[in-house]
């Protein structure tokens, strides 16, 4: 995605939009740190951004890739069982759609 962002402001072809696989972003808002836990989940990273926590404030976020969709709200389910709703909002809901479809 930023690669393609850089060609085409530079003026380059455009890349492959082919999807890899499917993944899915949690935003990590306020948050100081994540807990370990985590990172124990199979095919997940984190990525932060150096800033100082505030309320509200988009200090990285979690990434979780799969072989399919159904794995992929597998995956979610695991993280959905670790990170708070209130902090975290979405992630069961989302994990259950990508389930059922």
């Amino acid at each position: 995605q930023f690669e393609n962002h850089m060609r085409a402001v530079a003026g380059l072809p455009l890349g492959s939009t082919e999807l890899l696989r499917p993944t899915a972003m949690i935003n990590v808002l306020g948050q100081p740190s994540i807990p370990h836990s985590v990172l124990a989940t199979q095919d997940v990273t984190s990525h932060w951004y150096g800033k100082t926590a505030k309320p509200g404030r988009k200090m990285g976020h979690i990434n979780v890739s799969a072989n399919n969709l159904h794995q992929l709200g597998e995956r979610l389910a695991a993280l959905a069982e670790i990170l708070p709703e209130h902090d975290y909002p979405g992630v069961a809901a989302t994990s259950t759609q990508l389930i059922l479809n």
